[in-house]
């Protein structure tokens, strides 16, 4: 129908990075005020804010099962969320290289690519590092089950990979430039 139908206000600078729960109402939105939010969409309310990084939130997602969000932040750190109770569950400290690091994606002194780095939210651990781009990669996602891997680049590419075998399925070409975002 085009209506809207709720306007959620509460955040101090823009939104730059949203995501609907897979298995519930809620989307949560991203801010460079260095908070998170949650909203309820049948409601009209904000649920939880996410406090904790010191730096913009760049992206956020929930995990498959909607009972976690993980933030990352240009503060270089990753922080896995608790819906339920918006408390913090782990923080992933990113070391930087070469002074670039954004979110997950970290460049590699011996790898003149960016690669995606993957981590183990649970537990902290690193647990691959995917390569093939040809420049700095702009946005990730997995598919709803989990299973795929997706990511965009600024080489005007994007890569599916298998989130089990971390190996790519397809390079996707034909942009005349960058993809900035990859759904």
């Amino acid at each position: 129908t085009g209506k809207c139908f709720h306007t959620f206000r509460g955040h101090n600078a823009e939104i730059v990075c949203l995501s609907f729960n897979p298995q519930s109402t809620l989307v949560a939105t991203g801010s460079m005020d260095t908070t998170a939010k949650l909203w309820d969409v049948e409601k009209g309310e904000e649920v939880a804010t996410l406090s904790g990084h010191s730096a913009e939130i760049v992206v956020l997602s929930f995990n498959t099962s909607g009972d976690r969000i993980i933030t990352g932040s240009f503060d270089h750190t990753v922080a896995v969320w608790d819906v339920g109770t918006g408390r913090k569950q782990n923080v992933l400290i990113m070391m930087p290289t070469n002074n670039k690091v954004v979110a997950k994606y970290e460049l590699q002194k011996s790898d003149p690519y960016l690669s995606l780095q993957l981590w183990n939210a649970v537990t902290g651990t690193h647990v691959a590092t995917l390569t093939g781009h040809g420049d700095e990669i702009l946005d990730v996602c997995f598919d709803y089950a989990g299973q795929r891997i997706a990511t965009a680049s600024a080489d005007g590419s994007a890569r599916v990979y298998n989130a089990e075998t971390k190996k790519c399925l397809a390079k996707l070409e034909g942009h005349g430039g960058e993809i900035s975002k990859v759904s």
